[in-house]
């Protein structure tokens, strides 16, 4: 089983956020592994409003193109560039450099537990 830090909550989309002030927001391992090769990531703009569950990116690899969903609420406040600018960041470390936005948050969406996450990827 792959591990999760236990830090982080999760959303049923497999995305991942801290609880830090403002929240970072990545993918996980299975869906970088899922994805393959990432190619090209589409997030979000710099002051957006966005909704936790709704699609506010894509992450395109060299198998497919997956709709990239927000597991909270808020005004996004950075994206990482360096992963725009190296997709393969979210292959190689998606719980650390490849991170994707940053939000102010001011809801969060249904999310899990580093354990419960674990039990439902399996």
């Amino acid at each position: 089983m792959a591990d999760f830090p236990a830090t982080l909550s999760y959303s049923a989309e497999h995305e991942w956020v801290d609880d830090a002030s403002p929240a970072t927001v990545g993918v996980t391992s299975v869906a970088a592994d899922a994805l393959g090769d990432v190619v090209y990531l589409e997030l979000p703009e710099v002051g957006a409003t966005i909704s936790s569950g709704s699609v506010v990116g894509e992450i395109e690899s060299t198998k497919s193109v997956s709709e990239l969903y927000s597991p909270v609420s808020g005004t996004v406040v950075e994206v990482n560039t360096a992963a725009v600018d190296d997709p393969a960041l979210v292959n190689s470390d998606p719980f650390g450099a490849g991170w994707l936005f940053k939000v102010d948050v001011s809801a969060r969406g249904e999310l899990m537990s580093a354990e419960e996450y674990a039990a439902q990827a399996g």
